[in-house]
């Protein structure tokens, strides 16, 4: 039985490698710059924003660090965009390939995320780079890192395969997360610092709050302010206080990441057999 359950996962490992492969040099060729473009695009973006947001409408948190904070949050929201947008197509992409040979379809769909993860790990390396020329005072915070960035894969993930399940019925799926994503993206505080809105007080600022509620806001929120700026980059750990109902708003967005991951695998996996017959 164990030599069975060992032959099992490394076959699926063998076959995840491959494709993780396989996707990452598709990506990229035929482009002049390659590799390059994983960090490029997010850069790009950035400047755009910062001009936009922190030069003419002035929507900053006034610190130095603000600059390497919507970087980090550029990058974030970049990653959940690149594996949401090809991981959502991969079961109708790979739909030959699954026909042929036999192995676990959900491989398609996290080969789609782990390439988008290694892009994303590429990113954090120039943004390191960045909070270096910037004078960020790195704290032990740091240290919670891997576990903030697997909440963010997590609910990815979730996403990700609820999407991949939906689009091999319906197609219009991708145009209409295209639409929400978007809607998503201005509605969270990755553009605009959280700091921005809790200051208004009033009804704006209890909306700041339950912004946070929502696992994508929560994690990207808590990448940020565990590498960069703890001071200035408010979470659900400092915003909701020690009593029952303030634990409860701190371990919500993780409840509901786990809540979200679990059905995205029961409804994949109910569905997964039907797959061939509807592609």
């Amino acid at each position: 039985m164990e030599t069975k359950l060992k032959s099992r996962y490394g076959y699926a490992w063998t076959v995840l490698k491959g494709l993780v492969k396989t996707d990452f040099k598709l990506r990229y060729q035929g482009s002049f710059l390659g590799i390059m473009w994983s960090v490029l695009k997010p850069l790009m973006l950035f400047v755009v924003m910062y001009l936009v947001f922190a030069r003419f409408l002035r929507m900053t948190d006034g610190t130095p660090t603000y600059p390497v904070v919507l970087l980090l949050g550029t990058c974030s929201w970049q990653f959940v965009m690149e594996s949401t947008n090809s991981g959502l197509r991969s079961i109708v992409d790979r739909g030959d390939l699954l026909r042929k040979i036999h192995f676990p379809n959900y491989i398609v769909v996290v080969s789609a995320t782990v390439g988008a993860l290694i892009s994303y790990g590429i990113n954090l390396l120039v943004v390191l780079v960045f909070a270096f020329v910037s004078h960020v005072n790195f704290t032990w915070r740091v240290l919670w890192l891997p576990v903030n960035i697997i909440e963010l894969y997590a609910i990815t993930l979730a996403l990700t395969m609820i999407m991949a399940t939906m689009y091999a019925y319906f197609r219009d799926i991708a145009h209409i997360w295209e639409v929400l994503s978007q809607v998503i993206f201005y509605a969270m505080p990755i553009i605009y610092p959280l700091s921005f809105v809790l200051q208004r007080g009033g009804l704006i600022s209890k909306l700041g709050k339950l912004e946070l509620l929502n696992p994508f806001a929560q994690a990207i929120q808590d990448i940020r302010h565990n590498l960069i700026a703890p001071e200035t980059q408010p979470t659900v750990w400092n915003l909701y206080g020690n009593s029952f109902k303030g634990w409860c708003g701190k371990l919500l967005p993780i409840v509901l990441t786990g809540l979200i991951l679990w059905f995205a695998i029961w409804l994949f996996r109910r569905n997964s057999r039907r797959f061939a017959e509807v592609m």
